[in-house]
């Protein structure tokens, strides 16, 4: 498998290289290394550890104006993964355009923000309650320069997009944005998401850690004669020059023969020592690269980020309890592709019983993207 993953990555970097750019082919090859050390535990923090959190290659392009695609590839772990491979077609009959492949679902700001720009090491606890990348069609549109909205069918993808299986058990999933302000380094974006999943085996499970990939897994829950499941989101997002402020809700209704409900938000402040402001791309891709006012070397020291979030995952309704977890840090930007990032999370798992577990995590990341 891995003489496999490195040949195509070959084969397409090749195929890229002799294709000359021109007018009508515009192609693009990038790629990103993350490097994640963690200490972690209770009062003893007797556990530590070191992994490549992501380590992708991709290539994109865009083809006669109306036609785009991606390919990228995960080699973390030692096996490949598909992430996002995808086409798009503009230029439709009606406005707007449509994707099809394996994609990020239109669902949550924080989760369609690239790994490469999000504020923290790891994303907050509501992630876990809803599927990331799955395959499927997307048509999303802009409408003015205020209101978006993203809406997809998907199926029920595998780690390469496949479903050979597909039944009438589908997964709908919708977003809409409004951008009420974007002026200068001044934003406010709203947002709602819904996901309406219905699942073949009949199953609604996830599982969640204290925001440390290296970390345990607090909560676990299993739903087994699931009917459907309803997962509403609601974001939140200002930026004011050097400070910016996020916020999302997640509330998943499963309807057995009863309906559960369960839930989750968090909330999260950022700082710029240095006066850098946070870029936001577009609704469909959420915020973006960082650019140092000046780059570190020749005198220059980079962008200084502190940060600091809540969240929470309740399951009380389920008998599961509920995780609690703060993070502060602190970002070192040393050009725009490359960051040093350090995490320190404090969780709190109590259960439905009342009984209460620490697990807190020192964590540190290099990262360089290309």
């Amino acid at each position: 498998m891995k003489r496999t993953s490195l040949t195509l990555c070959l084969a397409v970097l090749i195929l890229g290289l002799l294709q000359a750019q021109n007018s009508e082919k515009k192609i693009k090859f990038g790629g990103r290394i993350m490097y994640d050390m963690a200490i972690w535990g209770d009062e003893e923090m007797d556990n530590a550890g070191i992994e490549f959190r992501r380590v992708r290659f991709y290539n994109s392009g865009e083809l006669y104006g109306n036609v785009k695609y991606k390919l990228q590839l995960d080699f973390a772990d030692g096996k490949i993964d598909f992430k996002d491979v995808w086409m798009e077609l503009g230029e439709l009959p009606f406005q707007g355009k449509v994707r099809i492949g394996n994609f990020k679902e239109p669902f949550r700001l924080e989760s369609i923000t690239s790994s490469k720009y999000i504020t923290f090491m790891e994303r907050a606890l509501p992630i876990a309650m809803s599927k990331a990348r799955n395959t499927g069609a997307m048509y999303h549109n802009i409408f003015g320069e205020k209101v978006s909205l993203q809406t997809g069918i998907f199926l029920q993808g595998d780690s390469f997009g496949n479903d050979k299986k597909i039944t009438k058990k589908v997964n709908i999933t919708s977003r809409i944005t409004y951008l009420a302000m974007n002026d200068g380094n001044k934003l406010l974006h709203l947002g709602a998401s819904n996901s309406i999943r219905k699942i073949r085996d009949k199953t609604y499970r996830f599982s969640s850690r204290a925001e440390n990939h290296l970390g345990t897994n607090l909560l676990e829950i299993e739903f087994t004669d699931v009917e459907k499941t309803n997962i509403f989101g609601w974001e939140i997002a200002y930026v004011n020059n050097f400070l910016s402020i996020q916020a999302e809700y997640l509330q998943a209704n499963v309807v057995e023969a009863v309906e559960t409900e369960l839930s989750s938000y968090y909330g999260q402040i950022s700082y710029f020592l240095t006066g850098e402001s946070r870029l936001y791309i577009s609704s469909l891709n959420g915020f973006g690269r960082v650019k140092p006012n000046n780059n570190y070397g020749g005198g220059g020291k980079g962008a200084f980020e502190l940060v600091a979030r809540i969240s929470n995952m309740d399951l009380a309704a389920a008998n599961e309890g509920t995780l609690d977890d703060i993070t502060l840090g602190m970002n070192w930007y040393l050009n725009p592709y490359t960051r040093v990032m350090l995490n320190y999370v404090m969780g709190e798992k109590t259960d439905f019983s009342g009984e209460v577990t620490n697990e807190d995590a020192v964590m540190m990341r290099i990262q360089v993207d290309f």
